[in-house]
């Protein structure tokens, strides 16, 4: 048996990053399936949170998993499920676009501090505020501009 960690944070924004999550009743219901639905799929989700556009999740991967079909399981099964539980008259959806980047053992708590502390960061500062300093921060630009 291998013995693995590997961290990865994702971020994802809802479709068009319309606020479909608009309540704090409907965003607990979709992390606790989140969480719910990856045990059940063999992912270990270690903290998930968000707010009404976006979601956070910290994922341990094991072996045979793959960032892709992690946040392909994850997505859309969500998203089917939300929709089938009628919770809103809209169609839900989640962007096809994510950010993953590894995190490592010494910012593991700190991660899971910013995850759990959305409700309080986002009264104050937007999604779009936090995707352009993520961007920046962890330099997806200039490795974009290095790939052309």
């Amino acid at each position: 048996m291998p013995f693995i960690k590997v961290y990865i944070h994702f971020v994802w924004s809802t479709k068009n990053r319309f606020p479909f999550l608009n309540s704090l009743e409907l965003r607990e219901k979709m992390w606790k399936h989140i969480k719910e639905n990856g045990k059940e799929k063999g992912i270990f989700i270690d903290f998930v949170n968000g707010y009404s556009d976006h979601c956070h999740c910290l994922v341990s991967l094991k072996s045979d998993q793959t960032i892709q079909k992690v946040i392909q399981m994850i997505k859309g099964e969500s998203a089917f499920w939300f929709n089938n539980q009628n919770f809103i008259l809209e169609k839900f959806g989640w962007q096809d676009e994510y950010f993953a980047v590894s995190v490592s053992e010494s910012m593991i708590e700190n991660v899971r501090n910013y995850i759990r502390n959305q409700e309080t960061h986002h009264s104050i500062k937007s999604f779009d505020d936090e995707y352009n300093k993520m961007i920046d921060v962890y330099g997806f630009q200039k490795f974009n501009d290095n790939l052309n």
